[in-house]
């Protein structure tokens, strides 16, 4: 099981709880920092001294105060009231991550909450229970607001929850399981909505697929280069020395491994002096890729350990300090980081793709690597289709974190739009993924028209793995199927 404590969670642990359902138990030390918290918030209920949140309005409601009786009151208003997010769900993987995340911080111990909201949290994630959360309708800033407020949802038998891909709802669960749902105390519904868990889950999720995604374009760039005989030697480890980039000497040196033993692959001046930059300059840009990545990881991992929400609590209950923990700029500028990161990587692997099947530059291979060219057209439209999907990624990768939209009476006048930027990356990563899928295809045909017994040890062996879910291109077929069978198969 993996312990949470509000202040070392990894990406790595989120790997495990995710997509091995590795469970999770809550730190004892950690719960007494709760603990101490809860009691805060009820000294300032019983005292009724006026803190934002816990007896006063939300937003531009912040100077209206609220009687002692309707503390309770005001947590649920504040949940249904801002459960307003709209469009497709996350998928079950991100709402697993949101619930995690939001755990996570709060086990911090300056939210305020109550150590029995905690443990139901552990308990969704430890049993499956996953709330069904809208992905449009979060500003990325005074919280991921709308998403947070449908997660918040189901630990009060509201909303709707997941069960074998279906959306059923949240009281089914809990009367199915014996046991009532959470009746909010003061602070309690603020606590479980202000933060970026939704930006910062869609950005887990998305670093995750890109980092396996990055490693994929590796191989899948190496069988292209044998089935182009791609020159070496631009790879060699005092070219990228001298520049001085680990990520690109790291990648020019994976490259080489997968090569090694290669008989189709060329030296310098053996048939041209120099490739393509789609080719020669993979280590470049990739290893920019890396770069990126390496950004988003520190943030991601940073903000997973973040306490976001508002007011906070320190001092045992003597500093009630309301600030902006909430706002997502520093997830926003990570998610739009990493949307021009993988854009980049199918921008070159679509040219790489270009040279494939072009029959000016493929070197020999059969024009659009078609079996009877003219008669069949071969992978002649797989370009297209990764010209397209390219193309929308230039479009997605726009930066959301340059706009902002006044809210709240004006009282919330700059928001990051983090939770769009995340979003657009998952889009950006899945297109990304599908033009590497295509390049896959090409790359393995290519290589058989090449000779198999020719390819490298290590790069043979991921043709013979593509081989058990597609067949090189021997004759016209519907190829869409095929590129989906690659996608799962790089995805998984």
């Amino acid at each position: 099981m993996i312990e949470l404590t509000g202040a070392s969670l990894t990406l790595k642990q989120m790997e495990e709880i995710l997509y091995k359902k590795e469970k999770v138990v809550l730190n004892a030390d950690a719960l007494e920092r709760v603990k101490k918290s809860r009691k805060a918030v009820d000294r300032i209920v019983e005292n009724d001294k006026t803190v934002y949140g816990i007896n006063t309005g939300f937003g531009k409601f912040s100077d209206v105060k609220i009687d002692e009786k309707d503390t309770k009151a005001l947590q649920l208003h504040l949940i249904r009231s801002h459960a307003c997010g709209v469009g497709e769900p996350f998928s079950e993987i991100v709402s697993r991550a949101m619930v995690v995340l939001r755990l996570n911080a709060l086990m911090k111990g300056f939210s305020g909450i109550r150590v029995e909201v905690l443990e139901r949290f552990a308990f969704m994630v430890n049993n499956g229970i996953h709330p069904v959360i809208p992905q449009q309708g979060s500003l990325g800033a005074s919280g991921d607001l709308a998403p947070l407020s449908h997660l918040a949802l189901v630990l009060l038998g509201e909303g709707f929850v997941w069960r074998d891909g279906e959306q059923i709802p949240a009281e089914v669960i809990w009367k199915d399981l014996g046991i009532r749902p959470i009746v909010l105390e003061a602070k309690e519904g603020l606590a479980l909505i202000n933060g970026t868990q939704a930006m910062t889950a869609q950005g887990v999720v998305n670093y995750l697929e890109a980092e396996k995604l990055a490693y994929d374009s590796e191989w899948i760039a190496a069988m292209t280069m044998e089935a182009l005989h791609g020159i070496t030697d631009a790879f060699h480890p005092a070219i990228h020395e001298a520049r001085g980039y680990k990520e690109q000497v790291d990648v020019a040196a994976r490259i080489l491994n997968w090569l090694d033993g290669s008989q189709l692959t060329t030296t310098q001046g053996e048939k041209r002096v120099q490739d393509a930059y789609s080719i020669r300059c993979i280590p470049q840009v990739h290893g920019a890729s890396w770069q990126v990545l390496s950004y988003v990881k520190e943030k991601l991992e940073i903000e997973m350990n973040a306490a976001t929400d508002n007011p906070l609590i320190f001092e045992d209950g003597e500093v009630v300090v309301s600030g902006g923990n909430f706002h997502g700029q520093p997830i926003a500028f990570a998610m739009d980081f990493l949307k021009i990161g993988m854009a980049e990587l199918a921008n070159i692997s679509e040219r790489r793709i270009e040279r494939l099947v072009n029959p000016q530059l493929n070197e020999g291979l059969p024009p659009f690597l078609s079996p009877q060219p003219g008669l069949q057209s071969g992978a002649m439209i797989l370009q297209y289709s990764a010209a397209s999907l390219v193309s929308e990624n230039k479009t997605l990768a726009h930066p959301a974190s340059v706009d902002s939209i006044p809210s709240s009476g004006n009282q919330e006048d700059h928001v990051s739009m983090g939770t769009i930027g995340s979003r657009h990356a998952g889009q950006i990563i899945k297109n990304a993924r599908n033009v590497l899928a295509i390049e896959a295809l090409c790359a393995m045909t290519g290589c058989a028209f090449r000779g198999v017994d020719k390819m490298a040890p290590k790069t043979r062996k991921e043709f013979e793995g593509l081989l058990e879910i597609v067949d090189p291109i021997n004759e016209d077929r519907i190829f869409g199927p095929d590129i989906e069978r690659i996608a799962d198969y790089l995805k998984a």
